[in-house]
């Protein structure tokens, strides 16, 4: 299997076929390129390796990107720390690390973004 349809199966893992494909389509909408390197380097190459688990790697990237002000790839990384079975008190952890180390208004603004996943997320469903 090559890195790209390694990365489909990963994503449809962790969301479902449905909404991974509704990511997949969004990012091709604003690149083919971009969308086939996202999905095959990380998700293919990296997600899908098994020396953490998805919830820890979800959970760090929500810390990085908390972290860079991230917030549209923050928003993706929430639902999928949720699909991975992150609780909500993990994911509130994390931020508070990420105020101490990164400053309280970059946790101020993941919080923000986390409440208004938290209200969509079934939504979703």
């Amino acid at each position: 299997m090559d890195d790209y349809q390694a990365g489909l199966e990963i994503l449809r893992k962790m969301l479902g076929t449905e909404r991974a494909e509704a990511v997949v389509q969004k990012f091709r909408s604003l690149s083919p390129v971009f969308e086939k390197e996202a999905v095959s380097v990380v998700f293919g190459r990296t997600w899908s390796r098994s020396s953490i688990d998805l919830k820890t790697r979800s959970l760090c990237s929500i810390a990085v990107l908390a972290s860079l002000g991230r917030l549209n790839a923050m928003k993706i990384n929430f639902t999928l720390a949720m699909e991975n079975g992150a609780s909500l008190e993990e994911i509130v952890e994390v931020l508070l690390q990420v105020a101490i180390y990164a400053g309280y208004p970059a946790a101020l603004d993941a919080l923000v973004l986390l409440d208004e996943v938290v209200k969509s997320y079934g939504k979703e469903s």
